[in-house]
């Protein structure tokens, strides 16, 4: 028996490297022929069960056309994730947000497709090649709206905002993507489409609704600006239902918006066992051959999961036609072109990026420029920065000393990251207490209690209290162990108050006179009244990535003004959110909440002052132009600084409306004394309105410029610049 095997295996292996060999004779891997006749080539040399078999993410090799086993599956939300190489984790996505700038974004993700295109670089041709986190197709990033503060996954999106969203968004496409005008250095996919932000736990039955307004007032708005404008390559189905139909399959979503609306031509990939749905949970479909077969005429076309191996079947059954599954095929082997897969590795694009790129000194540098810009400074009485010369402060807190917190979800790993601890250490040239005593939602069992804690402190001169929440209580569906735990169920959160056994430490600190800077890690607002009340700092650092630590170190003692801004709006309570399940936007985001929020979309302190004048907006403007909007913008404090500088319109109008929204935002740096003219261009989309049919439209009226720091009458701590406007002409429809 074993001669046999060995005689099998003599003659198998000259045979597989001759096919291999011989392949390179093919048209498909003819790099001077155009990428559609390649395609062409490579669509007529395969069978249905083949082609089938390419639609799902794991695509498995074609030995006897020397095609290489692929993986769809990857990640890269900030950092390449999961694939088990030490690589650069930048701040988790909503942090990212916070920065405001989309320049530093664009690099951020072409730094993170370098490090992608090493790691696939290294296992080119070994064992590793085709294995899932190694690929060059990114499922990221997310762009649903933040619309709701309990949404677990509402940390990987850039939040409530559709224009900031879109922005930044577009940012990151462009650059994980590349400027190549052939090749594409990573693919990028927006997901998840579309009207998907929560609840988690019941994702894969719910079934979604919103009126036309808010679908194209807030749902669509950056998927389309990322379809159209950032040209992303690929696009996600969400899980759930909208209107009845499963998003995978939707004639709505996927056929009247997403291909024939705004001409999408990239790759659909649904969400991991999506499809699987139809059947088990949606109840729509009868049989995976059924389902399948409804994916596909919709145009999703690769499944996570194995249903699409029922295609066969489905064939057979008159459901759908080979012809049909050859237009998803045909889309998914055009994205392969066009990451150079089928060239000759040694002259593929990109190919030359070595694996020592992982975790290079710029990449780092540049991971700490983000964690320090996506800091916010949310209250100072002055007692920050903080001196280096104390004899002995207190870091204390369940996130004080704590790696894993600092990663967010869909994370990959450094060689070394840096807590808030490390980062306080670094600055000190005194004593450090560093004690826990707590964990996130409850004291350590038979540990002190908050009145031990505080006395165990009470000889430091500045206490730093570093809580909040952390990635293992809120996330994806089935992320962390929420089981029984009070304000948590699977992955989101079922109040958005910090839990209260923090509080209660932090009141018995407060008792010991000292300054109290409360530190608060979390990937979504947290309501924090007693806080916001009797600390004497706060500082928002969310899940700042490798260096997050470093960075609120840097703020603390001054090496760094803070500059961050919220890209959500932090609420009071739980009473000022309505339902979860809803989907309207009434009541909700700073766009359409009529209350009072703790903190706003926008806030953040900074140690100078900046001032706003000469706010220049053309009195009467005209329907379907561009509008030019510019600003004096000066730091009159004593230290340099960025500011964000952030413009809102708001119409004067009885139609449905924003309360105000952000329609341009630029972040500028200023020496002491200096002043700059910023500069806005905004474009009649910009300046249009969605009416109760969907339709986008500028139209004649009036309305208002708001410039400055933050939103105008919302806690705003720059001073904001108004000016008003009348839009004269016809109703200018905008496709």
């Amino acid at each position: 028996m074993k001669r046999i095997f060995l005689l099998i295996i003599s003659i198998a292996m000259p045979l597989m490297a001759y096919c291999q060999e011989n392949a390179k004779t093919y048209p498909f891997n003819d790099p001077t022929l155009s990428f559609e006749e390649r395609v062409d080539d490579l669509t007529a040399r395969l069978t249905l069960e083949e082609k089938v078999m390419q639609m799902m993410n794991f695509a498995p090799a074609i030995e006897r056309l020397g095609i290489p086993k692929y993986n769809w599956w990857n990640e890269a939300l900030h950092g390449v994730g999961r694939s088990g190489d030490r690589v650069t984790v930048f701040p988790q996505a909503i942090a990212m947000a916070a920065t405001f700038d989309t320049g530093a974004m664009h690099q951020t993700a072409d730094i993170i497709a370098t490090e992608g295109r090493a790691i696939y670089n290294g296992v080119h041709g070994s064992a590793q090649q085709g294995l899932m986190y190694k690929g060059l197709t990114y499922w990221t990033p997310n762009i649903n709206i933040f619309r709701d503060p309990r949404w677990g996954r509402g940390q990987e999106t850039y939040g409530e905002d559709p224009f900031l969203t879109g922005q930044i968004g577009t940012a990151f496409v462009t650059g994980l993507q590349g400027d190549d005008p052939k090749y594409m250095k990573a693919s990028a996919c927006a997901k998840h489409f579309a009207v998907h932000s929560g609840p988690e736990p019941t994702r894969h039955v719910f079934d979604a609704h919103a009126s036309d307004y808010d679908l194209w007032d807030t749902y669509l708005t950056a998927f389309r600006q990322l379809v159209e404008d950032a040209k992303v390559s690929s696009v996600m189905c969400a899980y759930n239902r909208y209107d009845g139909q499963p998003c995978c399959a939707s004639d709505f979503l996927m056929m009247d918006i997403l291909r024939d609306k705004w001409g999408f031509k990239g790759y659909v990939t649904s969400d991991c066992g999506a499809i699987d749905d139809f059947f088990n949970f949606h109840k729509t479909h009868e049989t995976r051959a059924e389902a399948s077969a409804d994916a596909v005429k919709h145009t999703t076309d690769v499944d996570c999961g194995g249903v699409y191996a029922a295609l066969v079947d489905a064939v057979n059954q008159g459901l759908i036609t080979e012809e049909q599954i050859e237009v998803s095929f045909r889309r998914l082997m055009m994205t392969r072109m066009e990451l150079g897969l089928f060239d000759p590795f040694e002259t593929a694009p990109f190919s030359d990026i070595p694996y020592s790129k992982l975790e290079a000194p710029e990449h780092k540098e540049h991971a700490l420029k983000m964690a320090r810009a996506s800091m916010v400074l949310l209250k100072n009485d002055g007692v920050l920065p903080l001196a280096k010369n104390h004899k002995k402060v207190a870091v204390i807190g369940p996130n004080a000393d704590d790696e894993m917190v600092l990663f967010g979800n869909y994370n990959g790993f450094p060689s070394k990251a840096y807590t808030v601890f490390d980062g306080v250490k670094e600055k000190m040239s005194g004593a450090l207490v560093n004690f826990k005593g707590l964990n996130h939602t409850a004291l350590i069992p038979g540990g002190p209690s908050a009145q031990d804690i505080a006395s165990m402190v009470a000889d430091a001169e500045v206490i730093i209290f570093v809580g909040g929440i952390s990635p293992r209580l809120e996330g994806e569906e089935g992320d962390g162990g929420t089981e029984g735990i009070p304000g948590f169920v699977g992955g989101d959160r079922t109040s958005i108050m910090l839990p209260s056994i923090q509080t209660e430490v932090m009141k018995e600190l407060k008792k010991l006179g000292k300054p109290l800077v409360f530190v608060n890690m979390s990937g979504s607002a947290i309501a924090m009244p007693w806080e916001a009340d009797n600390a004497n700092a706060i500082v928002q650092a969310w899940y700042g990535g490798q260096s997050g630590g470093t960075a609120v170190a840097d703020v603390l003692f001054g090496d760094y003004n803070p500059s961050g801004r919220l890209p959500v709006t932090f609420y009071r309570s739980d009473s000022d959110l309505p339902d979860f399940n809803e989907y309207s936007m009434k009541g909700r985001t700073y766009r359409y909440f009529e209350g009072t929020p703790l903190y706003p979309f926008g806030y953040g302190l900074s140690f100078t002052k900046y001032n706003y004048s000469d706010l220049q907006v053309p009195a009467a403007m005209q329907t379907g132009q561009n509008v030019t909007v510019k600003v004096q913008v000066e730091n009159s404090g004593k230290m340099a600084g960025e500011e964000v500088v952030q413009l809102y319109v708001k119409h004067d109008t009885k139609a449905m409306a924003p309360i105000r929204a952000l329609k341009g935002f630029q972040r500028v740096t200023l020496a002491p004394g200096e002043k700059k003219i910023v500069e806005f261009t905004l474009t009649p989309r910009d300046l249009a309105l969605v009416n109760n049919a969907g339709e986008v439209r500028m139209d004649a009226g009036k309305m208002e410029f708001f410039v400055g720091g933050g939103q105008p009458d919302q806690m705003t701590p720059s001073n904001v610049v108004a000016a008003k406007a009348t839009v004269k002409g016809k109703s200018f429809k905008i496709d």
